[in-house]
């Protein structure tokens, strides 16, 4: 089919804006056939753009040189029809143009396509590789293109509350020095300091602290991070993040302007009241009451601790745990006793052992009479403790895990989430929740070192700086993070700026003065310029995205995102280059075979 040209002729329109309000005008409309239904005597066309689709009719009334151009239209063919508004004869529902229709006088065929490897459709059944390798095609369906309009609207309201807010956007480097923030380096060679490199950024931090220091007393970016690490359904190699750095503020503020963000965001975007203040736990009153620093607070079933009930009974299991310095810990999952059944307990128990833990009771209560794998060693007494600390009732399950503090909870949290998936008791809403005190340092069990579980410019909360050098385990940080519905959406703090205070805080991660200054160097002698106290936070904006769309993965809510190899299936990257572009940047590669 040969081709034609716009020739001056311009949309009027785009299809999903077409109302009733429309009908007796003449409109011009532009998109890609979604499909087309001859009837004979009469064709529809169902055109297809960002907004929506509208149908186009051609009839006995259509001349025929246009008629034989619809006849010979395909799926996704690229169109431009001129018509008159009209009422349709027979109404759709199911979209919202589904009570008019376009007589179509003029047709353009604008580009010709080839059979789609899948068919463009809302809930395509075509596997999740497949439309990746398409993903241009992929990115017409309905769901992702809303996402990626969501997304557009949510960076909008962004930028416009924090310049409401006196904030100023100002872009940071994306080619840096290489220093350690914890995830491994994107490395990028420089041609002309052969042997040297720049790294991609994992956050703006430090140039946002400088920009404190320059005097830019409130500072914001949607910036691009980089982290070369594995990758889950909320990460990618390449990510945004909402970042922001304010001075002369305590943490009250920061919170206040994340707050109101937000409370913002969540109205003007979907239409939802997010109250404030938002709710607060500590670090370690989130670890025992749901098991996670990154708690989901939709439902309840809280973790409680029965340590001291059973610390002197007859079942060994318990007793000898309590006893070697460990801790014995349940979760009641209210009328749960229906759904599992001992063979779902048994799944539950193998889920439970490939987290960590070395087995998994229960009491299931189902009769009058609670059921138990290790009543017998009980006594009636103990046994009506536990149910009674428990909150248990008929129809409850309650599962028990018994080992070190660390591995009860994580066992549990994760516990805790498959099951209230399975019952499917977590409502639709929106649990936003400050996660604060957290430890300054965890210990390194490979290295035998404590690390920094922040970055190293967070500043330690005031009471615990006395124990940096005798106590590394009883220092807390001014550091939070802000979650929403199990999902850690930020992380920031207040940082370090009294330039003794950092020495010290590097000394204490086993960096000598020399490291330090080799890595950090360009900061730390900034300090001695006149710091203001501040801090700040980087909000996820991908991770926000995917909450606020409902999206199963943050891929559905990125137009070009990474599988799980890190690798981009539509262009092929990463890829080989020539030996020329090596040989300019005086690089060979060297790749050792598996010797296993």
């Amino acid at each position: 089919m040969k081709l034609d040209r716009m020739n001056g002729m311009k949309r009027t329109d785009y299809c999903g804006t077409l109302t009733k309000e429309k009908i007796g005008e003449t409109v011009v409309v532009c998109g890609w056939v979604q499909r087309q239904r001859d009837l004979g005597s009469l064709i529809f066309i169902d055109l297809r753009d960002r907004t929506g689709i509208i149908q186009l009719a051609f009839d006995d009334a259509t001349e025929k040189s246009v008629f034989d151009k619809a006849f010979a239209l395909r799926s996704e063919y690229v169109i431009m029809a001129k018509g008159e508004v009209r009422m349709r004869s027979s109404i759709n529902t199911e979209i919202p143009t589904g009570e008019i229709e376009i007589a179509v006088d003029e047709l353009k065929v604008l580009g010709e396509s080839l059979t789609p490897p899948f068919e463009i459709l809302p809930d395509s059944k075509a596997n999740e590789e497949l439309r990746l390798k398409y993903r241009y095609l992929d990115l017409r369906r309905t769901p992702l293109k809303d996402n990626i309009i969501l997304r557009h609207r949510i960076t909008k309201v962004t930028r416009d509350y924090f310049d409401d807010n006196g904030f100023i956007e100002i872009e940071t480097p994306t080619l840096i020095k290489s220093t350690p923030e914890g995830a491994r380096d994107y490395l990028v060679p420089s041609r002309i300091h052969k042997g040297s490199f720049f790294a991609l950024p994992q956050s703006p931090q430090m140039y946002k602290q400088l920009l404190m220091l320059s005097g830019f007393d409130r500072y914001m970016q949607i910036a691009r991070c980089y982290r070369d690490e594995d990758l889950r359904a909320d990460r990618q190699p390449e990510f945004t993040q909402i970042d922001l750095e304010m001075s002369f503020v305590e943490m009250e503020d920061v919170f206040a302007i994340a707050e109101g963000y937000v409370k913002r965001l969540f109205k003007e975007v979907l239409g939802a009241d997010i109250k404030t203040p938002l709710p607060r736990l500590t670090y370690t009153e989130a670890l025992n009451d749901y098991g996670s620093d990154k708690p989901d607070t939709r439902f309840e079933m809280k973790i409680k601790d029965i340590s001291d009930i059973v610390e002197n009974c007859g079942f060994g299991v318990f007793a000898d745990t309590v006893k070697n310095g460990g801790t014995v810990r349940a979760i009641n999952a209210k009328n749960a006793s229906s759904v599992y059944t001992r063979k779902e307990i048994d799944k539950l128990t193998e889920e439970a052992k490939g987290i960590g833990a070395k087995g998994l009771a229960f009491i299931r209560w189902v009769e009058d009479e609670p059921t138990c794998s290790f009543s017998k060693f009980m006594t009636p007494e103990e046994m009506t403790a536990i149910y009674e600390r428990l909150g248990m009732e008929k129809g409850d399950v309650a599962l028990i895990v018994a080992d070190k503090k660390n591995t009860v909870l994580s066992v549990l949290g994760a516990l805790r989430l498959t099951v209230a998936k399975r019952l499917d008791i977590i409502p639709k809403q929106y649990n936003f929740l400050w996660i604060t005190e957290f430890p300054f340092f965890e210990y390194n069990e490979e290295t035998g070192n404590w690390d920094a579980m922040h970055h190293p410019f967070t500043s330690p909360l005031d009471e615990c700086i006395p124990y940096l050098d005798t106590a590394p385990e009883k220092v807390f940080a001014k550091a939070y993070d802000l979650v929403l519905n199990g999902i850690e959406l930020s992380s920031g703090s207040i940082r370090i700026t009294d330039p003794e205070l950092q020495a010290h805080m590097f000394r204490a991660l086993g960096l000598s003065d020399a490291e330090a200054e080799q890595k950090f160097g360009f900061l730390t002698g900034a300090f001695k310029y006149g710091a203001p106290p501040h801090g700040g936070m980087g909000i996820g904006l991908d991770r926000l995205c995917m909450i606020m769309s409902e999206a199963d993965t943050i891929r559905d809510v990125i137009a070009f995102p990474k599988v799980a190899n890190s690798s981009e299936l539509m262009s092929g990257a990463p890829a080989n280059v020539d030996k020329a572009q090596l040989d300019d940047l005086a690089i060979a590669i060297n790749l050792k075979e598996d010797k296993e």
